[in-house]
């Protein structure tokens, strides 16, 4: 089947995809494994749904933003919510008010990534994975099988193209560390723009925009690792579709992406953008 036509441009700016309307405001090296070591991870049964999401907060730096974060998760009854851009130096985990914050950093304050869960989920952490400022692994305990969470930021459009293979690399390490036959989930700000056409059964009809090099690239990494776009797979007026948009609100694009690995496409129920885009996933289905 012949591929639809691609943007050579990778910025965001360009080719606005949706034009704005009102709406309510709403390391450089390689970090080794690290084990909780607060409790033993304990393993959630799967009987009810998980809400998870991502969101570029753009700093973790300023005051308040955290507290902030924590109340909207609760608003929203998420369970586990990626956070990119986190700007935090190092890595390592926090606790806060029942919540735990796993952060990946670099030896700056710039990028950064993170994952944050909620109290329920807390006790199931097993392990993670800091492999980098731009990519973060965590697996979470369940019965029968575990849960593999991967939060990203990809490089900007501004980037070059070892950044951008650094950074595929790193992903490809941390899927490495996942078992084939556990759900992964693989969320965060890709920086790339994957269109509205269908790609076989990777890329459904329901993106946003006309795809570039960066959504190629990306869409070619799905493949071969039997990934789905998950928010393509959902029909959603184009206020829950787009992730970003510009200073003065003049463009907005869907950038940011919720993956899951193809075999268990069905526990996805429902990807949509408010400000987070929410993913349910079926834990009895694991």
């Amino acid at each position: 089947m012949s591929r639809p036509k691609i943007k050579l441009k990778n910025d965001v700016k360009e080719g606005s995809c949706f034009k704005s309307i009102p709406v309510s405001s709403g390391r450089e090296s390689y970090v080794p494994q690290v084990t909780p070591d607060r409790h033993q991870a304990t393993a959630r049964k799967m009987k009810d749904k998980l809400n998870v999401a991502t969101w570029n907060i753009r700093t973790l730096l300023q005051k308040g933003k955290l507290e902030n974060i924590k109340q909207e998760m609760e608003r929203m009854k998420l369970n586990i919510l990626g956070l990119s851009e986190v700007r935090w130096k190092g890595a390592g985990k926090i606790t806060s008010g029942g919540h735990e914050i796993i952060y990946s950093g670099g030896t700056e304050s710039e990028k950064g990534v993170g994952i944050i869960v909620d109290q329920t989920v807390t006790k199931a952490i097993k392990d993670y994975w800091a492999l980098s400022d731009r990519v973060l692994l965590v697996k979470i305990a369940g019965k029968p099988l575990d849960l593999n969470i991967i939060q990203v930021y990809a490089p900007t459009a501004n980037s070059n193209d070892e950044d951008l293979d650094k950074f595929y690399n790193e992903l490809d390490t941390a899927k490495t560390q996942c078992k084939s036959q556990d759900p992964l989930i693989i969320m965060g700000d890709f920086n790339a723009k994957v269109g509205t056409e269908k790609v076989d059964d990777i890329v459904g009809k329901h993106g946003l925009g006309i795809r570039n090099e960066r959504g190629e690239k990306l869409i070619e990494w799905c493949q071969t690792n039997n990934i789905i776009v998950g928010n393509t797979w959902f029909q959603q007026p184009p206020r829950r579709k787009w992730t970003w948009k510009s200073p003065g609100d003049e463009t907005r694009n869907q950038i940011d992406y919720m993956m899951i690995s193809k075999r268990y496409r069905n526990t996805m129920l429902l990807a949509k953008h408010t400000q987070v885009r929410i993913v349910t996933v079926t834990k009895s289905q694991w």
